[in-house]
């Protein structure tokens, strides 16, 4: 098995509380070990951080961007290796994962141009005014299990391009891809400006509580992130909150169905639907739900399922033994309440955590599968009747990540779609995302923005310079 050690002021150390398994979720078997650090490694790590903030948040832009390129220089050239790494602790198919590493250096690129804006406020012969953006000094990164790689590059690069030094803690069911990026990242960094301390329980409250942290960035649940926003209350930590999501897409009547039944599978089911934006429950008017069911239950057949690094697999497992239990009790629910599983329904009877796409027809708001985030390959696909009904329904939820509108009357289609109650509304598409666009959630889905210029400015704090001009001698 390979060996990964902790990043802890420039050095890799081993875990002060032993190491833990990391299981491949094509096999349910372990395939590596982990480091696990203890509290006193995260006081380290927190430490570090904090004394090399003095000096880091001083650099310039230049140096700041370079040591970026070149970290995404060795992530681009270790990609198949990384995706690989990817593939057995998260399940994801190759081509998937080789996406993730290559969006993830490109997200890196991105971010590391990047600049800091200063706004002038007023300028006038007396006076000058300038709001100016400053770094916050310790953020903590905690990232789930779904993107591993891909999440962790949207949390620490723009706290690091923004001046602030970065401690990150990964899931313990997918650690190792971000023990590789902050390796990396550690080699182009002064000491103490990237730590990673990686365990399987303990950490979340020693972090959210922790008064050496300024800032936290999380990428979760909605409990998890309440808790989180409990603990940061100790010393008003900053916090970006991107909590769960049950995204609702409505598709308009008389929408061509071959011209869009591929992109909402795919919206749906984007990485064995285990997405925090993926479409989370379709509605469909009555005049074609009948054809719209059976044309999704005819896509979902033709995905590959099977271990990530085979050739021609298109779908892998569910990441873990709980999540899959949980999408298997939402869709038993659904079948108790009469609905149709027109597909799929049922674990594979093989090693490993598989479950294959399934769409569940005859199901309504109230079902727990349309009500509850079923984060897996699941898709509820629902009838209406009337256009401001559906809106109503759709945004019934407590939650409000994402959702979409589907149709050829684009004028309609972006109407609906702007009265939707979610951070981001598609119009003809879903999950989509950019490096450029502000992405982020409304109502239970969290608070505060990723990407772009927005998203850099997350990790800075606001400074008014102003100054009263003296006359000239």
């Amino acid at each position: 098995m390979q060996t990964f050690h902790l990043v802890i002021d420039g050095a890799q150390v081993a875990g002060q509380a032993g190491d833990f398994a990391v299981l491949n979720p094509a096999t349910g078997a372990a395939f590596a070990r982990c480091p696990a650090g203890s509290l006193e490694q995260l006081d380290d790590a927190v430490s570090a951080a904090r004394a090399a903030f003095a000096s880091w948040r001083l650099s310039s832009a230049s140096t700041r961007r370079s040591c970026l390129q070149l970290a995404a220089d060795d992530l681009q050239r270790e990609a198949e290796e990384i995706a690989r790494l990817i593939v057995q602790e998260q399940g994801k198919p190759m081509a998937l994962a080789m996406s993730e590493v290559m969006g993830a250096v490109a997200w890196m690129r991105y971010n590391a141009e990047l600049k800091i804006p200063v706004e002038l406020i007023e300028e006038t012969p007396q006076q000058r005014i300038e709001l100016h953006r400053k770094p916050l000094g310790v953020v903590a990164s905690i990232t789930p299990w779904n993107w591993p790689l891909m999440i962790a590059v949207w949390h620490i690069i723009p706290a690091l391009r923004a001046g602030n030094c970065v401690v990150s803690k990964p899931s313990s069911l997918t650690p190792l891809s971000t023990l590789r990026l902050v390796q990396i990242l550690d080699r182009h960094l002064p000491p103490g400006v990237i730590n990673i301390v990686t365990g399987e329980k303990g950490f979340g409250s020693a972090i959210t509580t922790h008064p050496g942290i300024d800032k936290i960035v999380f990428t979760g649940s909605t409990p998890t992130g309440q808790s989180v926003m409990r603990g940061a209350a100790s010393n008003l930590k900053r916090l970006t909150l991107e909590l769960g999501g049950n995204d609702a897409a409505i598709v308009l009547p008389g929408t061509p169905l071959e011209s869009v039944v591929d992109d909402i599978f795919d919206a749906a089911f984007l990485n064995m639907g285990q997405t925090c934006a993926a479409l989370k429950r379709l509605y469909v008017h009555e005049s074609q739900y009948a054809a719209f069911t059976a044309a999704l239950a005819a896509r979902a057949a033709r995905e590959v399922l099977g271990d990530g690094l085979q050739p021609g697999v298109t779908f892998g497992p569910v990441q873990n033994m709980e999540q899959l239990e949980l999408v298997h009790e939402l869709v038993e629910d659904a079948r108790q309440r009469g609905a149709s599983v027109l597909c799929g329904g049922a674990r594979l009877a093989r090693e490993g955590y598989f479950y294959p796409p399934t769409i569940v027809a005859d199901v309504t708001d109230g079902h727990r599968l349309v009500d509850e985030e079923q984060f897996g390959p699941v898709l509820p696909v629902i009838a209406y009747h009337d256009i401001e009904e559906v809106l109503a329904r759709a945004n019934r939820s407590s939650m409000g990540l994402g959702g979409s509108v589907w149709g050829t009357d684009l004028e309609q289609a972006q109407s609906l779609a702007s009265r939707l109650e979610s951070g981001v509304a598609w119009v003809n598409c879903h999950a989509q995302i950019q490096p450029n666009t502000p992405f982020g959630g409304s109502k239970m889905s969290g608070f505060g923005m990723e990407f772009g210029v927005e998203g850099l400015l997350e990790f800075t704090g606001q400074q008014l310079l102003f100054v009263r001009k003296t006359e000239s001698a």
